[in-house]
């Protein structure tokens, strides 16, 4: 091709702006993986630029993003607003939602509405950033909601093992977030959700012809690599995922005080290996009784921990979407134990491609039968690696999203950009 049939290629390209709440980069959690990755397809597809907020330590990673990634342009700014009681309220007194406050920038607002309306179509990676998106913007808009976000706030306040206040505050919580969640859901032309995410959504009052299905999946580089080896494994068991996150933090936790102790009885030489960085001092409090247990930190590469470990655990009890942990775990083919919460949109059938326990004793049974079983061990590590191949691709994913993209896209002209708006 030559140089100018390569500019007039670039110049055919409809321009995307992709608004996110965090540096997609490095990809260690499932939300990062999966913008990560979605930022790679468009990028292909589409002339992208990227507007980030800068949280934690997103900053030290901004060069190495921008070297891994062809965009036209970059929009951030840092902000450094955690979830404390005062930020809480400060959010009531500005009337949104904590996630809302947390990633509130005036810089970062003005910065988007200087350029914003120069692109095609506009992603919003989770609704915390479809803030910045000026009711003047006259492209198309899409929300990629990475969760029902207020689900997850609604399911905590209903669990009576939470406290009465913390309750109390997630059932206000949920009520902000569900209003909000909905006013961008139809705001947007498009809504790109997992399944049981949509199904959601449309019980709150969103058009389901405007929702899409997405999925959050898993390294599927994986499926590429030998098989597992029970022979090779330790009696040991294996966690991975955020420790900050409170859905996390809330599970360990029950894990730990409820099931461990039984684990142990019966495998008095067990390990549990806790992978994840920032650990919450409940966590770091938890532990210490135990000397099975430790937090091995951030890992780079995981592949020794799964080659190493037997059993793979992930005890969720409230959350909302797909769980990469999960995905990630069952592409690689380490038998896991999760929870209902935790295989939630999956088509999966239990024992057969992960084992799901929703309290404290059939999760001990499951994990107990993993650990000396080798022929359910062995099924359980094909069939979880099968059904990633068949059913849950990043290449699969991708291209059935970009037709949908493509479709919206090819609306653009004179007659239908209208000008949106939004309840406030």
């Amino acid at each position: 091709m030559t140089t100018r049939n390569v500019h007039e290629k670039q110049k055919e390209k409809k321009k995307l702006l992709f608004l996110t709440p965090e540096l997609p980069y490095p990809p260690i959690s499932g939300g990062k993986l999966k913008s990560w990755k979605l930022l790679e397809f468009l990028s292909q597809n589409y002339q992208v630029s990227v507007a980030s907020i800068l949280k934690e330590d997103d900053t030290d990673h901004v060069d190495e993003f921008l070297s891994k990634i062809t965009i036209q342009q970059f929009y951030s700014d840092s902000v450094k607003s955690p979830r404390t009681l005062a930020n809480l309220i400060k959010s009531y007194l500005k009337g949104i939602p904590l996630n809302l406050y947390r990633t509130l920038s005036e810089s970062f607002a003005q910065q988007i509405a200087g350029d914003i309306h120069q692109y095609d179509l506009v992603i919003s990676d989770h609704y915390e950033v479809f803030q910045y998106i000026p009711v003047d913007y006259k492209g198309k808009v899409i929300l990629h909601e990475h969760n029902a976000y207020y689900l997850m706030f609604e399911r905590y306040a209903d669990d009576p093992n939470h406290g009465l206040v913390k309750r109390l505050i997630s059932y206000y919580e949920s009520l902000r977030v569900k209003d909000t969640e909905k006013q961008a859901c139809q705001r947007a032309d498009l809504v790109f959700a997992s399944p049981n995410d949509i199904d959601t959504l449309v019980s709150i009052g969103i058009d389901q012809n405007k929702c899409h299905y997405t999925y959050h999946l898993g390294n599927d580089e994986q499926l590429g690599l030998p098989s597992l080896q029970f022979e090779h494994s330790q009696q040991s068991l294996l966690y991975v995922g955020s420790l900050s996150w409170e859905a996390n933090v809330d599970g360990l936790l029950w894990f730990i005080d409820g099931i461990w102790p039984e684990l142990i009885k019966k495998n008095p030489i067990l390990k549990l290996n806790i992978v994840g960085k920032n650990p919450d001092k409940r966590l770091i409090e938890a532990i210490k009784p135990y000397q099975g247990i430790k937090l091995a930190g951030f890992v780079d590469d995981l592949e020794p921990y799964f080659q190493q470990h037997r059993v793979f655990i992930a005890p969720l009890r409230f959350g909302a979407g797909m769980k990469v942990k999960v995905l990630n775990a069952m592409c690689r083919g380490i038998p896991t134990v999760t929870t209902s919460v935790g295989s939630e949109g999956m088509d999966v059938i239990n024992n057969i491609h992960l084992s799901i326990a929703d309290d404290a004793q059939t999760m001990t049974d499951s994990i107990n039968n993993l650990l000396v079983n080798q022929s359910d061990w062995e099924l359980m590590e094909q069939n979880s690696r099968r059904i990633i191949k068949e059913k849950y691709t990043w290449k699969a994913l991708f291209s059935s999203m970009l037709i949908r993209i493509n479709q919206l896209t090819n609306e653009l002209n004179d007659s239908d950009i209208n000008r949106k708006t939004i309840h406030q």
